[in-house]
């Protein structure tokens, strides 16, 4: 009897498929791609998946503070949006934002980097009040008066940064950003010293006229949302529908491309620009006349983060501008609540606008880029 000899015969080199073992998740080598085509509905759904992840964290956040899953849901949905009182509130605030949103979104459009909104919105409610303090015009015209002073005033603000970079390459952040601190110290010259107030010595100039006043919609909601949406729908036609917003799509892609398709560039830059400026003033004027009924020295707090906050956030795009702007002022409404009925300080309502800009960055980079699993192949 011979003791069995060992199979010496060697195996194939290459196995066949259901015989080789699945390599596991977490150990497979993956690779960084960029995406060569990307459809609406895939963008959508990763901003959206992005905006709930912040939206997610930001709860988190808020309970981790003290504050319930049903607190958050009753004063972010229920509170806010179904209670008429509250959905008049959130209307309020939101008319200035949206069209300061709008501003920034067309500037960016145009590669403009406006930080100058604040300044902007400052001299329009300057050029509103300045018709209805020297008494100009018939009062049946005041209003449209103060309106067209608005825009004249805004647009003229963002000439000096516009001629800076045009004629000098001067980088426009710079040169908007500090513009706003001489507004703003413009401003504090006018409300302490001849635009005061006589009756009450308060930094604030006298309170307007009823006819220089916007007037209310049915339900005592401000006809300030009418003027937004009218200001929606026409910067939607301009950069989706009109001649000038093709041009700008080129330009926004790459200006030396633009210039050698026959863009006129700086025509093009220079219309848009004031286009923005004049916006921003209007955004001044309607919470000069629709919320403060006077100017006063601070009504401009926060509107230029925020509008920059809604362009970015809405890609630009002035319906988003709208829809993002209406969500950060419900926001801002339901974290005043959350500051008086659970002490939540309002740096960390801030804090939830930044948790959302960070979301909405990290899903430009999955929509721009894809991770795909390294195939290697055995010889």
């Amino acid at each position: 009897m011979t003791p069995t000899q060992p199979d010496t015969r060697k195996e194939p080199l290459i196995a066949s498929s259901s015989r080789m073992p699945r390599q596991p998740l977490l150990s497979r080598r993956y690779t960084l791609e960029l995406r060569q085509e990307v459809s609406r509905a895939r963008r959508a759904a990763i901003f959206a998946l992005a905006l709930a992840a912040g939206l997610a964290l930001s709860g988190a956040i808020l309970m981790a503070a003290g504050v319930s899953a049903g607190d958050l849901l009753d004063e972010f949905l229920v509170q806010t949006l179904f209670d008429r009182e509250s959905l008049r509130a959130v209307l309020f605030q939101a008319a200035p934002l949206v069209l300061v949103g709008i501003a920034a979104a067309i500037a960016f459009r145009a590669r403009f980097w406006n930080l100058g909104l604040e300044g902007q919105m400052i001299f329009g409610a300057i050029g509103a009040t300045g018709i209805s303090f020297y008494d100009v015009g018939p009062h049946a015209t005041r209003l449209w008066l103060m309106l067209l002073a608005s825009l004249i005033c805004g647009l003229l603000w963002v000439v000096l940064p516009l001629v800076l970079k045009v004629k000098l390459g001067i980088n426009e952040i710079i040169s908007s950003l500090m513009l706003n601190y001489v507004a703003a110290n413009f401003l504090l010259q006018l409300v302490y010293g001849p635009w005061q107030d006589p009756k009450d010595s308060f930094p604030h100039s006298p309170q307007f006229p009823d006819f220089a006043l916007l007037p209310h919609l049915p339900g005592q909601i401000s006809s300030a949302i009418l003027f937004a949406a009218v200001v929606t729908l026409a910067a939607w036609w301009f950069t989706e529908r009109s001649r000038a917003g093709l041009y700008l799509r080129f330009l926004h892609a790459s200006e030396s491309v633009a210039g050698a398709l026959g863009v006129p560039v700086r025509h093009l830059l220079t219309g848009t620009v004031l286009l923005s400026g004049a916006v921003a003033g209007m955004s001044g004027f309607l919470i000069a006349v629709g919320q403060e009924g006077r100017l006063t020295q601070s009504f401009y707090t926060g509107y230029g983060f925020s509008g920059v906050l809604i362009a970015f956030l809405a890609r630009n795009n002035p319906l988003g501008a709208s829809a993002v702007a209406i969500l950060v002022a419900v926001l801002f409404v339901s974290g005043r609540s959350l500051q008086v009925f659970y002490q939540i300080p309002f740096s960390m309502v801030q804090l939830i606008q930044a948790i959302l800009v960070i979301s909405v960055a990290a899903s430009d980079f999955f929509v721009r880029h894809r991770f795909c699993p390294v195939v290697s192949e055995r010889q």
